[in-house]
């Protein structure tokens, strides 16, 4: 019997140590670096007022030229996207009005949708000009997080600002990120960011939840909270504010491209000890949601792991280098 159970032991050993190799290889075979690139297509924007022209997009990595810019992903969001461009703009043009001096852009990056997503938001840079409301047309779907990053690498704004394209927070709330910002914003290097939050409507989401999607929930957060992110209770909410500098050196080594980026892009602030705060913002959920519960859940769940054991593995490395501005 002993003999027969060390058997078993040894080839139980035998079996861990090249499942873990398996994983380890896995790893490094896809632990690709940042993809900065872009298609021809998306180094400029179109003029709607002058078809002909296109127009090539500056650099984060330059200088910042106005006061904000806003980045909105959107991906098959026609429907939703004019109520939340509506809201955005009208508060924005309502600053400029009672502000002297401040401008802003709104960067639409449409992540190879296939209905008129890119057309509603021509419209609106027709309607606002390419100097406030400008259209990236990717022609193929790379997920969310690379949508977010090309439109940042793509700004000019000394805050930068993504927003969710469904509208479901209150764009007004900007005002208390921005707050937020500023008394978080106190180191020499400018590197300061803030995380708009739902982490106070938690009850109210629990009493309108199953049980089931309950527990999915608090698993997440655990999950998030045990492998890479403790000090932001909500990591999720697409309504999220930087400087300038944070946005560079964040999204210069952001590598996931899909729904778990904001954990990645959190979890490099917090290697670099960059300022972070997170603020109460006014949510409810809108109709149309590209999440499919347990399928995107279980796909945020493995790339939040892998995010973990990559960074652990030396596979992904931050690089602090990037030119500060």
């Amino acid at each position: 019997m002993v003999p027969e159970l060390v058997a078993l032991l040894y080839a139980g050993c035998i079996l861990a140590i090249g499942a873990i190799i398996l994983v380890v290889v896995f790893l490094f075979l896809t632990s690709p670096p940042p993809d900065l690139s872009r298609d021809t297509n998306e180094n400029s924007f179109q003029d709607p007022n002058d078809e002909d022209r296109y127009v090539t997009f500056p650099s984060l990595y330059s200088p910042a030229s106005i006061d904000l810019s806003v980045i909105v992903p959107a991906y098959n969001e026609e429907e939703r996207l004019p109520k939340m461009l509506d809201e955005c703009l009208d508060f924005l043009q309502e600053r400029c009005e009672s502000r002297t001096g401040f401008t802003y852009e709104v960067i639409i990056v449409s992540d190879g949708s296939r209905d008129k997503t890119v057309e509603v938001g021509l419209k609106y840079s027709k309607k606002y000009t390419t100097d406030r409301v400008r259209v990236i047309a990717r022609p193929r779907n790379h997920g969310k997080g690379a949508a977010v990053r090309l439109g940042m690498l793509s700004a000019r704004g000394r805050a930068l600002l993504f927003a969710d394209a469904d509208g479901a927070t209150e764009f007004k709330d900007l005002e208390k990120l921005e707050e937020c910002l500023k008394k978080t914003n106190t180191n020499a290097d400018s590197r300061a960011l803030v995380c708009g939050s739902r982490a106070h409507l938690q009850d109210e989401a629990i009493a309108q939840r199953s049980f089931f999607r309950t527990i999915l929930m608090y698993g997440f957060h655990l999950f998030v909270w045990s492998l890479c992110v403790r000090s932001i209770r909500d990591t999720q909410c697409g309504f999220k504010l930087l400087t300038r500098n944070a946005a560079a050196v964040l999204f210069s080594n952001l590598h996931v491209d899909r729904w778990a980026f904001d954990v990645e892009l959190l979890y490099i602030a917090q290697y670099l000890n960059i300022p972070m705060g997170e603020v109460a913002v006014n949510w409810q959920e809108i109709e149309g949601s590209k999440i499919i519960p347990i399928f995107s859940w279980a796909q945020m769940g493995k790339d939040i792991l892998f995010i973990r054991l990559r960074y652990t593995l030396g596979f992904w490395k931050v690089n602090d280098k990037v030119k500060d501005q």
